[in-house]
C-alpha cells in the first residue's frame, strides 16, 4: 500500500512523525509520500519513505499571513493532485491545518483517493461551516479530543475518537516544586517565525520584572526545531548582559526539561496542552497582528483560548490576549500565583487530571490501525 500524510505546522509535524513510524512498525511494506516538517523528514529518513516538501518550516499563520505564500501552496496543492491522479495512492492523510488540507482533500475526492483527517481543525471554535466542507470530502475523521467525536457524529461525518498523540510523547510530570527550592520557568514565545518575532520580547521583558521580586528564578527559553538559534540568540543576549543573570535556550524532544518546571509564559497553542498534561502551572498569552486579530475576534465562538480551560469548562489558567498581553500584565498574574504555593499545587494536580480525558497512551497507534484497516478494506472493495 502507499500513503500521503501531509502536515503544515509543527505540531502536526510531530504527530506526523509518530504516525509515520506508528504505520511502519505494523505494515513495513508500506510506501509513504510525506509533506511537514524536520520530524516527519527525519521519520520518513529512518523509515525509508518519501519526503517531499517542508510545509510546516513556512511557519504559516494566521488570515493575511498566508497571502505571501499563495504562489508556493499553489504550486505545492497541484503538485499533490497530480501525486494522486496518477499515483492513486491507498489513503491521503491530513493532519489539522485546514486552510490548506481542504484543497488537499477535494483533491483527493475528486481523484477517487480515500480520504482522512487525523486531528480535526478547531471547528468548535471557530466557522462551524468548515463541518459541512469535511462532510463532503472526508471519508472519516480522527479526532483527538472527546468531544469532538460527538459533534462530528452528530454532523454526520463517519469518525472514531483515538485519545491525544502527546501522551505517547510526554514523560511522567517532574516533582512539584518545594519551599527553597530554586524557581525554574519556561518561557514559551510558539514556534512560528512570526510567534517568535512578536512574543520573544514580551516574555523577556515579564522574566525582568519577575526577578525583582523572585530574584532566585531561574529561566529558559524552548526553541522549537524549526527555528534557528538566530531566532532568539540576539534578544537573549542583551537580556543576560541587561539582567547579569544567565538564560538558557533549551531543544528538547523528550520533554524532559520542559517536565521540570515549575511554572510557565506560555503562547497559546499545543505548548497549552504539553504543559498541562505535565502538571506545569502557567500563564497563557497571545498576540496576533491587528487585522488577524479583528478578524478572528469576529469569528471566535468559545470562552477560553487555552485547551486546558476548555476541557476544564472554567478559568483553570490565566489568559491574556492582544493588549492585555503586556510584559506588565503576565508579569503579575505569574507572580499572583506564584505567591500562593498551595494555589500552585492545587492547579497543578488539576492539570494533571485532565490526562484521564484524553484517551491515555497509544492514541498514535489506534490511528495506525484504523487508517491501515480502513485502507486495505477500500482496497478490496475496489478490487472485486
Amino acid at each position: 500500500m502507499r500513503f500521503l500524510i501531509c502536515a503544515g505546522d509543527p505540531s502536526g509535524d510531530n504527530y506526523g512523525a509518530l504516525l509515520i513510524r506508528a504505520l511502519k512498525a505494523r505494515e513495513p511494506s508500506l510506501r509513504v509520500d510525506a509533506v511537514g516538517g524536520a520530524q516527519m523528514k527525519r521519520a520518513a529518513a529512518q523509515t525509508g519513505c518519501e519526503f517531499l516538501f517542508d510545509l510546516a518550516g513556512l511557519g504559516i499563520t494566521g488570515f493575511i499571513e498566508p497571502l505571501r505564500r499563495v504562489p508556493t501552496l499553489i504550486r505545492l496543492h497541484a503538485d499533490l493532485a497530480t501525486l494522486m491522479r496518477l499515483e492513486r495512492p491507498d489513503a491521503a492523510v491530513c493532519i489539522d491545518y485546514y486552510g490548506f488540507h481542504r484543497h488537499v482533500l477535494a483533491a483527493a475526492k475528486g481523484s477517487g483517493v480515500p480520504a482522512f483527517y487525523y486531528i480535526s481543525p478547531q471547528v468548535w471554535a471557530t466557522r462551524p461551516g468548515r463541518l459541512r466542507t469535511i462532510q463532503r470530502l472526508v471519508d472519516r475523521m480522527l479526532v483527538i479530543f472527546p468531544f469532538e467525536e460527538k459533534l462530528y457524529r452528530e454532523a454526520g461525518v463517519p469518525v472514531a475518537w483515538v485519545g491525544h498523540p502527546l501522551l505517547d510523547m510526554l514523560p511522567s510530570p517532574g516533582a512539584p516544586m518545594r519551599e527553597g527550592d530554586r524557581l525554574r520557568i519556561g518561557l514559551l514565545p510558539g514556534s512560528r517565525p512570526s510567534e517568535i518575532e512578536r512574543h520573544l520580547p514580551i516574555l523577556l521583558c515579564a522574566a525582568s520584572i519577575i526577578l525583582q521580586e523572585r530574584p532566585e528564578a531561574e529561566f529558559s527559553v524552548f526553541a522549537t526545531a524549526q527555528a534557528p538559534d538566530a531566532a532568539y540568540r540576539d534578544l537573549i543576549a542583551q537580556w543576560m548582559s541587561s539582567s547579569r543573570r544567565r538564560m538558557r535556550l533549551v531543544r528538547e524532544a523528550d520533554y524532559a526539561e520542559r517536565a521540570q518546571l515549575d511554572f510557565a509564559l506560555t503562547s497559546s497553542g499545543t505548548a497549552t496542552v504539553e504543559n498541562a498534561l505535565l502538571g506545569v502551572p502557567m500563564v497563557v498569552f497571545y498576540r496576533h497582528s491587528w487585522p488577524t486579530y479583528a478578524l478572528a475576534r469576529a469569528m471566535i465562538r468559545v470562552k477560553h483560548i487555552a485547551m486546558a480551560n476548555i476541557l476544564a469548562g472554567r478559568d483553570m489558567v490565566p489568559e491574556l490576549i492582544q493588549r492585555d498581553a503586556t510584559p506588565e500584565k503576565i508579569a503579575r498574574a505569574a507572580l499572583t500565583m506564584l505567591a500562593d504555593q498551595r494555589r500552585l499545587c492545587a492547579l497543578r494536580k488539576d492539570l494533571l487530571s485532565l490526562r484521564r480525558k484524553l484517551g491515555g497512551p497509544g492514541a498514535t497507534g489506534r490511528a495506525a490501525d484504523i487508517l491501515l484497516s480502513e485502507a486495505s478494506r477500500r482496497r478490496e472493495e475496489v478490487r472485486a
